[in-house]
Order: structure tokens, then sequence, then C-alpha cells
């Protein structure tokens, strides 16, 4: 059973734009609604790592190879979560991964994000 849905990836050159979206379905409002979500990424040969969180009130956090390029959003009435990725950098390449910031959840098959040079 599917509990995260991620979509959106594609190979892009450096300095293109994707948006990435990941909806919960099996979660209800009122444990999404409170919960801070987050996206990861893996990249070939690396550890899994943390991108972007957003708070409850919204409020959000990136790691700072992105900060300033990457924007996470959420729709609660939708319980999806959003990644706006611009000024993509070859060095961006990963699976990008949703879950909640506690990696709780059973991981999904994330999205491709394929940036050339």
């Amino acid at each position: 059973q599917v509990h995260l849905v991620e979509s959106g990836g594609g190979a892009v050159q450096a300095g293109g734009s994707l948006r990435l979206s990941c909806r919960f379905p099996r979660m209800i409002t009122s444990t999404f609604n409170p919960s801070t979500m987050a996206w990861f990424r893996q990249a070939p040969g690396k550890q899994r790592e943390l991108v972007a969180t957003i708070a409850p009130d919204r409020s959000t956090d990136y790691v700072d190879s992105v900060r300033g390029r990457f924007t996470i959003s959420r729709d609660n009435a939708r319980k999806t979560i959003y990644l706006q990725m611009d000024s993509l950098k070859p060095d961006d390449t990963a699976v990008y991964y949703c879950n909640l910031h506690t990696r709780e959840l059973p991981w999904g098959q994330g999205t491709q994000v394929t940036v050339s040079s």
C-alpha cells in the first residue's frame, strides 16, 4: 500500500527548473497538518541527505547547497508538498524522496532529477 507518491522529476540542462510533488494518500489531515514534512535526495554513491523541511506553520529550512534556489511548500487540503527547484546545477542530480522529517514512513520509489551541464 502506497504511503506517498512522488512525481515531477526529469532531465533538464543546468539553469533550468523543475517542480516536484509528493502526495500522502494514506495520511489523515489531522496527522498531516501538524507534521513537519521534508524532501530528501540521494545522489549516486552518496548517502541520502535532507534537502528541505516545512513545518506546520510553513516555516522552512534548507541545506546550504540549495538555499536561495529551491522552495518547499505545502497544500494541507491536498496532503501534498512541493519542491520548486530553480537554477539547477549538475550537482543537484539525484533521486528525490519525500517523507516526514522524522523519516518514519516507508520510503517511496522517489523521482529522478538529472541536470546536464
